[in-house]
C-alpha cells in the first residue's frame, strides 16, 4: 500500500468519523505497553494506526533499527466484547555492522484477538482481559516464525478527576517458552483534550535475562474521535531494546 493511498484512506476515516462523536471520548489500546481496561460499544470500530512504530537495538558492534506500520481494528460485538484484527503491512529494517549496512522491507506477522470487560464493583475501577494469537504471515525478515498465544488484563483505578493508575500483567507463549509481562503507569489529564503518562515494564523469560524498559509519552484528542499520540521507553539493561516507541493516530466510528 502506498504512502498517498495510506493517507487518503486517513483522512477519509477522520472526516467520516467526526459526525459520529456522542457519549464519552473512546478509550484506545495505543499508546503504551497496556492496553486500555475498556472494549468498544457494539456495533462501533475502532482503528489504531502507527506511523511508524519503531525499535533500536544494540549489541556486540551491531545496530539494529526498525519501524512498523502496525495496524489495529478493534470492532464492538456487545458492548463488553470486541475482536481485533491486527498486522503491520509495511515494516523496515536496517542492520549497521563495522564494515557493512542492509536494510529490508516487507509485511509482519498478523493475529487475531477477542477482549471483554470484566464486573467490577467499583465505579473508581474498570479491568478487561484479551486472549490473542499471532499467526506467522509476515516476511522472512519480518515473521516470529511460528505462531505466538497471549493472555494479558488490564486493571485501572480512577485516582482523581484527571489521575488514573493502570496495571498491566500478560503471559506469552511462543514455542515451549512462556514470558510473564507486568507493567504499572500512572496518567493525568493535562487539558480536556490533552493527557500524558508514564511507565515501566518488565519481561521475564525463564532461560533468558529480564527485558526492563521504562518511559512515557503523550496523547491528542484533536476531535472527539480522533486521538495522535507519541510516546517512547528506554532500555534499562543490556537485553534491553535501547529505544522503543511510535507516533499514532486512533480513529473511532460509532
Amino acid at each position: 500500500m502506498t504512502k498517498r493511498r495510506v493517507c487518503g484512506f486517513c483522512a477519509c476515516v477522520l472526516l467520516c468519523s467526526v459526525c459520529n462523536a456522542e457519549g464519552d471520548p473512546p478509550q484506545f489500546d495505543r499508546p503504551g505497553i497496556a492496553f486500555a481496561a475498556a472494549t468498544v460499544p457494539r456495533g462501533a470500530i475502532s482503528f489504531e494506526q502507527g506511523l511508524p512504530d519503531f525499535q533500536r537495538s544494540s549489541e556486540a558492534g551491531s545496530r539494529v533499527t526498525s519501524y512498523a506500520a502496525d495496524t489495529n481494528v478493534r470492532i464492538g460485538l456487545t458492548d463488553s466484547l470486541e475482536i481485533q484484527l491486527g498486522t503491520a503491512l509495511f515494516n523496515y529494517m536496517t542492520v549497521r555492522t563495522a564494515g557493512a549496512e542492509g536494510a529490508s522491507h516487507g509485511a509482519g506477522d498478523s493475529g487475531i484477538a477477542l477482549k471483554t470487560t470484566l464486573p467490577t464493583t467499583s465505579a473508581r475501577v474498570s479491568w478487561a482481559a484479551l486472549g490473542s494469537v499471532t499467526f506467522a504471515t509476515g516476511d522472512r525478515d519480518f515473521t516470529a516464525g511460528a505462531p505466538e498465544y497471549d493472555l494479558g488484563t488490564t486493571v485501572s483505578m480512577q485516582l482523581a478527576d484527571k489521575a488514573a493508575t493502570a496495571f498491566y500483567v500478560n503471559l506469552s507463549r511462543f514455542h515451549d517458552e512462556t514470558t510473564y509481562t507486568v507493567s504499572p503507569s500512572f496518567s493525568y489529564s493535562v487539558t480536556d483534550s490533552i493527557g500524558a503518562f508514564v511507565e515501566a515494564g518488565v519481561s521475564h523469560t525463564r532461560h533468558n535475562p529480564d527485558v526492563d524498559v521504562a518511559g512515557g509519552g503523550v496523547t491528542w484528542m484533536i476531535t472527539p474521535v480522533v486521538q495522535l499520540d507519541l510516546s517512547s521507553d528506554f532500555g534499562l539493561n543490556h537485553a534491553s531494546p535501547d529505544w522503543q516507541g511510535g507516533l499514532g493516530i486512533s480513529v473511532f466510528v460509532d
